[in-house]
């Protein structure tokens, strides 16, 4: 679509320089949107990998913790919670992904899982609960990669509309401009010799 402006020799330069600009930001814009794609299958495959490792170590544990509870008498097993219960701290900072702000979470103090005796519970529990803290920091890394994958995504889709933007909308804007501006000043340019050959007939003439 041609951009509405004057056809001058003025515009036409501004529209020249325009036009360099855009092609040198899109090329900028599809670079990061490579490199953003890049990080973004990375963290994809790692997240892949972390995902399965802690989905088999809660699968185990729950699979642990029925079997416990099974052959655990229901008194028993309700008295082995009843215990004090501690308080899971998590500290949350922020990196940076190519210029994006992301979250970063630690974990600060883990709570002790075995908050009761082990004379009356099976070794079931212990294992299913041993399985459960091997998977919480797990749990924690996972959110962080969640998150991070959520903002990479975010502003691959920015990045794509801008390169869109300029690929398909201002660029070839900018290209009919300056074709229809460069006609009309050699349109113009044709009727002003043509005007001044009439001219120079006429002083001939006399």
């Amino acid at each position: 679509m041609k951009l509405e402006t004057n056809a001058t020799r003025m515009e036409l330069l501004r529209l020249k320089k325009r036009i360099v600009i855009a092609r040198r930001g899109h090329k900028l814009l599809k670079d990061k949107q490579d490199e953003l794609m890049r990080r973004f299958m990375d963290m994809i495959k790692g997240y892949r990998e972390l995902r399965y490792n802690v989905e088999e170590k809660l699968a185990d544990a729950f699979k642990v913790f029925i079997l416990s509870r099974a052959v655990t008498r229901k008194e028993y097993f309700e008295e082995a919670f009843l215990g004090k219960k501690e308080s899971l701290e998590v500290q949350v900072s922020s990196f940076t992904i190519m210029n994006i702000k992301a979250p970063k979470f630690e974990l600060k103090s883990v709570p002790d899982f075995y908050t009761y005796g082990f004379s009356s519970t099976p070794v079931d529990m212990d294992r299913s609960l041993a399985l459960l803290s091997e998977a919480l920091p797990l749990m924690v890394q996972l959110a962080q990669i969640e998150k991070g994958i959520e903002l990479l995504a975010e502003e691959i889709e920015r990045t794509r509309r801008r390169v869109n933007a300029l690929e398909y909308v201002l660029i070839p804007s900018l290209q009919e401009t300056i074709k229809h501006i460069t006609m009309r000043l050699a349109e113009m340019e044709r009727s002003n010799l043509t005007r001044l050959m009439k001219v120079k007939d006429i002083v001939r003439a006399h």
